[in-house]
């Protein structure tokens, strides 16, 4: 969905927009050339673009986050340049390989290499009834992005959770310093605009110390170590999450059973 989405950012006045799949054998010769990409059977998804392409400068920087050409307020994540930098992290979890070939002026292709299963599942899928569990605690949910948030704030609310939204660091601290209800629960994402998850905690914290953090990041491990906010002691949940893990972790982490 990311990628259609800047996809379409890249062409402002239309275009096309294509999707497709196939099997395809990875020869070694090929796959050397590839970085992190081995030999094999593969599943291959393209998505690509007539749009305005980009130069090699732009393409070797697309992932960072918060790296963007565009301003504030327009395309994939509103300017701030995180529309793509959470796909490296989703490929990465599934153990594929992304390739990005691109023209200014003639388009863009991102090539997904999904490695091939060996052979189709024998045992039969079996029905799995989920009763997550419900809280009633006021949770402060920091997400920059919009359709995140209001994704993450409806599953909160089914939940029976108390919700209120902010979409960077300084919104959070101002309602947090006008709220009439007490906050149990700062939950945030890691990498944002600003002022970062990390530091909004550090501030919050201090005004009030049984203030409970949880983190989120559909960023890679690394990237979300790098600033220094994955350990034993803090509690962290990967994006995407299912309802499920989101009530089990808030369970866990606001000390219910």
């Amino acid at each position: 969905m990311n990628l259609a989405v800047n996809a379409r950012d890249a062409m402002p006045k239309g275009g096309s927009l294509t999707l497709q799949t196939c099997d395809l054998e990875l020869e070694p010769t090929y796959a050397k050339g590839q970085s992190g990409l081995r030999p094999g059977r593969y599943v291959l998804l393209a998505v690509t673009d007539t749009g305005c392409g980009m130069v090699l400068e732009v393409q070797a920087r697309i992932f960072e986050p918060f790296f963007t050409t565009k301003g504030v307020g327009q395309g994939t994540g509103q300017g701030t340049g995180l529309g793509l930098s959470v796909i490296p992290g989703i490929v990465q979890q599934s153990g594929s390989h992304i390739v990005v070939h691109s023209l200014p002026g003639i388009g863009t292709t991102f090539k997904i290499y999904l490695p091939a299963v060996g052979e189709l599942a024998t045992r039969p899928l079996q029905s799995v009834q989920v009763n997550p569990a419900r809280g009633s605690e006021t949770i402060l949910l920091v997400e920059d992005d919009a359709s995140v948030r209001i994704i993450t704030a409806l599953l909160l609310r089914n939940l029976a959770y108390r919700v209120q939204e902010a979409s960077c660091g300084e919104e959070a601290l101002c309602i947090a310093q006008g709220s009439r209800e007490k906050i149990d629960l700062l939950m945030t994402d890691v990498l944002l605009p600003g002022m970062s998850g990390s530091e909004l905690a550090e501030v919050l914290r201090a005004r009030d110390a049984g203030l409970k953090v949880l983190f989120l990041s559909g960023h890679s491990r690394d990237t979300v170590v790098r600033h220094g906010v994955v350990h034993t002691e803090v509690a962290f949940l990967q994006k995407p999450f299912t309802l499920d893990a989101l009530s089990k972790k808030l369970r866990e982490v606001l000390g219910r059973r």
